[in-house]
Order: structure tokens, then sequence, then C-alpha cells
């Protein structure tokens, strides 16, 4: 539920094509990146192998599995509860069907390794804090399911994106940038001070705040695809864009399903887990905490300037209150002061 990310501030960024490991930073250390591909290099030799016909050596497959990339992914599924198997992997690098992509996947590895990303930097950056600091491992991914990902914010930042050669250069940036407002909220925000207020709340109101933390999808959306008016449906993964093309038309039901699910936070109708469970639902391809989270922050940013909205970015706390004030006299729906107030005055 917390916000994660990805790149950031950097004049340019061009990384050697047989480089397992790049690391990038400003004069001042505030952004550090490493690009781990030593995942997808692995699956791409022993696929170079196999086109070659001949069967991989078990060296190769040794050196798959004992990569950093390899062995993060797995612990990050396990994580989930999924399970994630040498054999079944195995399998998946054998398909003919990974063989045919070799040579795509080659060339999307290549270009990506090339790629000036100072602009994903940048948006990231635009949305947070001022003075904030980053520092990511990014692993371009060939592997069985198709999605990005963050894991592990508090203490390795990892940032997993699923290698598609599809991916144009326009959503290719938004993914990193999105990714990297994750990453830097999760270094950066709250303050110790927001934090030492949040620690002494009962535990209903914790898990509230907790779960406004999942309007960070949308924070990240809008600092992915560049500002507030930067349409998302120009800039997002074609699975997406069925989403934010209804967004207008979703976002007052959609804002009563998340204004049912606090009220029974704050009644206490729904426990810690069952908030866990019936929150997940919201998130979807890009369900509710995205597209009324990002719709709430333009409309915030919109009225008040960017800097009250990075406020609220800081301390979820704000963010309610804050969208309510920002859309009167206008048509858009507003929260109930069940939630809107739900919080003691800090």
């Amino acid at each position: 539920m917390q916000r994660s990310a990805f790149l950031g501030g950097l004049s340019a960024l061009t990384l050697a094509p047989h480089a397992a490991r790049a690391q990038l930073g400003t004069g001042d250390d505030a952004i550090r990146l490493k690009l781990v591909a030593d995942e997808a290099r692995a699956v791409l030799a022993i696929l170079a192998r196999r086109a070659a016909g001949a069967a991989p050596y078990e060296a190769q497959w040794n050196a798959l599995f004992a990569s950093e990339g390899y062995r993060r992914l797995a612990e990050r599924e396990r994580s989930f509860k999924r399970p994630f198997e040498d054999a079944a992997f195995r399998a998946f690098v054998s398909d003919p069907a990974l063989l045919a992509r070799r040579e795509q996947l080659a060339a999307a590895l290549d270009a990506w390794s090339h790629a000036d990303v100072t602009v994903c930097g940048r948006r990231a950056l635009a949305y947070l804090p001022s003075g904030s600091r980053l520092h990511a491992s990014v692993y371009p991914e060939i592997k069985p399911r198709t999605n990005s990902f963050v894991f592990d914010l508090e203490h390795d930042p990892g940032i997993f994106l699923y290698l598609d050669p599809a991916i144009s250069a326009t959503v290719f940036t938004y993914t990193v940038a999105h990714e990297l407002h994750h990453v830097g909220f999760a270094q950066n925000c709250p303050t110790p001070e927001v934090r030492a207020q949040l620690e002494r709340l009962p535990p209903r109101l914790k898990t509230f705040d907790d779960w406004l933390g999942a309007f960070g999808e949308g924070f990240a959306v809008l600092a992915g695809a560049g500002g507030a008016d930067v349409d998302p449906a120009t800039v997002v993964g074609a699975e997406s864009i069925p989403e934010w093309k209804d967004e207008r038309a979703t976002f007052a039901p959609r804002m009563v399903q998340l204004a049912a699910f606090f009220h029974d936070i704050l009644s206490g109708k729904l426990s810690s887990d069952a908030a866990r469970d019936a929150g997940l639902a919201f998130f979807g391809t890009q369900g509710p905490w995205y597209t009324v989270g990002w719709r709430m922050a333009v409309t915030i940013e919109r009225r008040f300037g960017r800097n009250r909205l990075i406020e609220c970015i800081a301390d979820n706390r704000l963010f309610i209150p804050t969208y309510n004030a920002a859309s009167a006299g206008t048509a858009l729906p507003k929260w109930s002061a069940e939630i809107t107030d739900a919080f003691p005055p800090a």
C-alpha cells in the first residue's frame, strides 16, 4: 500500500549494452540507480544456445538461478504466497514461444539499456518534498507474468520491469517515472514528526491512514505522466487505456465504493485483515486507487498549486479534506464529514 518508484535527475543515462550492472548518480548523490540486467541476460544466453540448435549448458541454468534479478523475483513472488520453482521457470524458458521472441527481447533490452531517462527522475522529484533523495535497483525481467512492480521499499528498493518489446518510449518513460515516485515516497515520506504522530493513532485510524496511502497510485500516475495537464490515457500501457478513457464516468461511483470501504474501517466493521482483502480489490488493472487518487490530486494541484499537493503527498491525513476544499464550487462529489474529520488535530 505504500508508495514506491524508479530513477531521476540525471544529465543523461547511457549504460553499456553488455554491462550486467551499472550505477549512476548526480553530483550530490541525491539519486542513485543500479540497472541489474543479469536475469534477462542469463535468459537470453540460454535462448541463444537453443537458437544454435544445442541444449543449454547446466552452468547456464545455474547462472540464471543464481542471478540477483532471479533471486529477488523469487523472493517477491513467494512473499505473496505464490509458487515459484526453478523447474517451472526452466519450463518457461524452454518454451518454443519464448525462443521465437529471442531477437525482439534482445533488441528491447539493448534499447532500454541505452535509454535517456533523465525525464523520469525529474517527473518523480517534481511530486516529492524538496530535498528528497532516491535510490533503487532496476531489474529488466524476462518472466512469465507480464506485470511491472516495486518490491522491498524500506530496505533495498527494487523496480521490476517486464521486458516487453511492444512498449513504446512514451510508456517506458511513464512506467519508470511512476515506479520511481513510489520509491521516492517510501524513502522520503512522511517526516519523522508526522510518523511519530501516526504511531500514536488508535488502531482503526492507523488502518484508515494505511489505506489512504493506496492513493499513492494516483500520485504516481500524475508524476509519471508529467503533470496535471497530461491525459493518462496517452501514456499508460494498452491494457490500461480503457480505464482512463472512462475515468470521468467512473470517478463518482468509484468514490462511493471507497467511501463505503472507509466507513467500514472507521466504524470497526472491518478488521485490519478484512480491510486488507477488501482494499486489495480496488487496485485492479487501474482501479479506484489509481483513477480516483489521480482525479483528487489533479483537482488539488489545479486549485491550490503543486506545493499544496506535495504537502498532502507527505501526509495522508491532509489529502481528503484538501480535496474537498479544492472541489468546492464544482460538480465533483465530496467526501462525508465522517471521513474528512476522522483524524484528530495534529
